[in-house]
C-alpha cells in the first residue's frame, strides 16, 4: 500500500468516523495522533459505546488494557481525544453516505440536515442485541441483557430486582453478576444449549454465588399484565435439528426482569444502503462487509471496524479502530512507510493473539472474511 497525496483533496475533514464506541474512539485517537484532521459522530448524548457498561476488568495483555475495567479505558480514551482536540458531535445521527462524492449526510437532535466531505470514512457504527421471540415477549420487564447494562452502568437505575437470564454467553454471564453486584438477585441463568457457552471463569463467579445454570432449557411464557410478574420454563431436547419442549417439565418462577442474552448482530444498515459487499458469517453475527487487510471495504476509502466487521470483542474492535487510523494516517503522508509497516505489524499480531483461542476462529484463517481489495 502507498502513501499519496491523492488522498487529500478539498474535503471538510481528513478522516469522519460514524460511531464513537470502543473502535471509533480508538481510530480517532490514533489517526490524530498522527495528524490527521477527524469528526466523530455518535447518535448517543455520550460517547464510549459499551465500554461505560463495561465495569468488570479487561483480560488479555498490557497492550490490551488487561486488569483495567471498562469504563476506565473509555475515560482514559475521551481525555486523550480531549487534550488533542479532536472534534466530537453527539446527539447526531449519520443517515446517508454517498460514496461517489464521499459525502456524509447527518442530522442534529434540532432536525437540521448537514453535510460533509472526506475521502475516508470509517463506519464503526457497533452491534444490535438480537432478540428472541416467546409469548409475553413484549411485556415492559422484559428487555436484553444490554440493555440491562446500559441501565445499571450509565444510569444507575436498578432494572428489576428479581432476575431472569436467558442465555450463558459471556454477556449473560457477565451481565448476571453485575446485576448482583447492583443488588439484584439473580434467580437462575437459562441456558437452551446442552453446555455453558461463555467462559469459565465467568460461570464461576456466579455460580460461587448460588445462581443456578439451567442447561438444555429455554424460556416458554413471560406472564404478567401490565408488566412481567413470572417466567415460565422447560426443558428441551433436540430432535434432527429443530427444538422439543419436555412435556411435563415446565415450570414457573416469580421475577420482575427477564434478560435476554442471545447475542448481537451488526448494525449494518449504513453499509447495505452503501452497497458494500457483503458476506453471511454465522460465527460473526450474521451478515458483515468485507473487507481488506486494512480494514477497507469494497469501495476504496471506505472502512469498517468493530462489531459492525464481525462480533467479538472491545478489545478487537479496539485494536481495529487503530489499525484504520495508522491506514488512513500513512495515506495522507503523516507516517512514514516504515514506521507504518512497524505499526501494522503490532497491531495484528496483537489481533491474532486476541484470536487464538476457539472464539474468532473464522476471522483467524482469513479467507471468510477477507478479500483482496487493493
Amino acid at each position: 500500500m502507498d502513501s499519496s497525496n491523492n488522498y487529500k483533496k478539498n474535503c471538510d475533514y481528513e478522516l469522519i468516523i460514524i460511531g464513537a464506541g470502543p473502535a471509533g474512539l480508538s481510530a480517532a485517537k490514533t489517526a490524530a495522533e498522527r495528524g490527521v484532521n477527524v469528526i466523530l459522530i455518535d447518535e448517543n448524548d455520550r460517547p464510549g459505546g459499551q465500554l461505560f457498561t463495561q465495569t468488570h476488568k479487561f483480560f488479555g495483555s498490557k497492550e490490551h488494557y488487561a486488569g483495567i475495567r471498562g469504563f476506565q479505558i473509555g475515560e482514559k480514551l475521551l481525555k486523550d481525544l480531549a487534550e488533542i482536540n479532536v472534534k466530537l458531535l453527539l446527539n447526531t445521527t449519520v443517515f446517508g453516505i454517498f460514496p461517489t462524492e464521499k459525502r456524509v449526510m447527518y442530522s442534529t437532535n434540532n432536525s437540521k440536515i448537514h453535510t460533509i466531505m472526506s475521502e475516508n470514512i470509517l463506519i464503526a457504527t457497533g452491534a444490535l442485541e438480537k432478540p428472541i421471540l416467546f409469548k409475553g415477549w413484549t411485556l415492559p420487564g422484559v428487555m436484553g441483557a444490554g440493555a440491562a447494562q446500559t441501565m445499571m452502568n450509565v444510569y444507575r437505575v436498578l432494572p428489576g430486582k428479581r432476575v431472569i437470564m436467558i442465555g450463558s454467553g459471556n454477556v449473560g454471564l457477565i451481565v448476571s453478576y453485575q446485576l448482583m453486584q447492583a443488588g439484584s438477585k439473580v434467580l437462575g441463568v437459562i441456558e437452551l444449549l446442552p453446555k455453558i457457552s461463555g467462559y469459565k471463569v465467568h460461570a464461576a463467579k456466579i455460580r460461587r454465588a448460588g445462581v443456578p445454570i439451567l442447561t438444555s432449557h429455554t424460556i416458554i411464557e413471560a406472564k404478567g399484565k401490565n408488566f412481567v410478574k413470572s417466567a415460565v420454563i422447560s426443558r428441551i431436547n433436540f430432535n434432527n435439528g429443530s427444538i422439543e419442549y419436555i412435556k411435563g417439565s415446565e415450570f414457573e418462577i416469580n421475577c420482575d426482569l427477564i434478560c435476554i442474552a442471545s447475542g448481537f448482530q451488526p448494525f449494518s444498515e449504513l453499509c447495505w444502503q452503501l452497497g458494500l459487499e457483503m458476506k453471511y458469517i454465522s460465527a460473526l453475527g450474521g451478515f458483515v462487509p468485507v473487507h481488506n487487510i486494512y480494514m477497507e471495504s469494497s469501495i476504496p476509502g471506505i472502512f469498517v471496524a468493530g462489531d459492525v466487521a464481525g462480533i467479538e470483542e472491545a478489545s478487537t474492535a479496539m485494536e481495529e479502530g487503530k489499525l484504520v487510523g495508522e491506514v488512513v494516517a500513512f495515506r495522507l503522508g503523516y507516517s512514514k512507510e516504515k514506521d507504518f509497516k512497524i505499526y501494522f505489524n503490532q497491531i495484528n499480531k496483537r489481533l491474532s493473539d486476541l484470536r487464538s483461542g476457539s472464539f474468532g476462529i473464522e476471522r483467524k484463517k482469513g479467507k471468510s472474511i477477507l478479500t483482496n481489495y487493493s
